[in-house]
């Protein structure tokens, strides 16, 4: 299965912003690999909100990730748009940035793309996250999950 997740952040730095999005999304006690936009077959995708537990601290985890970072006092706007075909195969298109309105262009646009080069021909959806403008750094993050995690080593 593959799970959206999606969370926001506020901190003092970008990075610790990040972390608080990846918290609300229950994925920071993961190392993420990101992955390119293929959904496989016959796999279904679901909308979550939060990750249920997927493994052990440390594991990696494989995702898509829409991320946004932005500069105290601007908002931050992440998405993820995708589509299956009727054996489960299609595609995930992220975009950031600091307008959701812009955001939903960009992901409408990408997905039809990436969806016209692989004749995919199949209802479209997304999700996009907002956060900010705060006093501090703002995150938002949506990731699609891939699964469980693994043991790296």
């Amino acid at each position: 299965m593959i799970r959206i997740v999606w969370g926001t952040g506020t901190a003092g730095t970008q990075k610790a912003s990040f972390d608080e999005a990846l918290a609300a999304a229950n994925v920071h006690q993961y190392n993420l690999r990101e992955l390119s936009s293929v959904i496989p077959a016959s796999v279904p995708v679901e909308s979550s909100g939060t990750a249920p537990e997927l493994g052990a601290t440390g594991n990696a985890l494989n995702v898509v990730l829409a991320r946004q970072t932005s500069p105290p006092d601007t908002r931050a706007a992440a998405g993820l748009a995708w589509a299956q075909t009727d054996d489960g195969s299609g595609i995930f298109y992220e975009a950031d940035g600091t307008d959701p309105a812009s955001v939903r262009d960009r992901l409408s646009q990408g997905i039809e793309h990436g969806c016209a080069l692989r004749d995919i021909d199949a209802d479209i959806e997304t999700h996009i996250v907002t956060a900010g403008p705060t006093e501090q750094y703002t995150t938002a993050a949506v990731l699609a999950v891939y699964g469980e995690s693994e043991p790296l080593v």
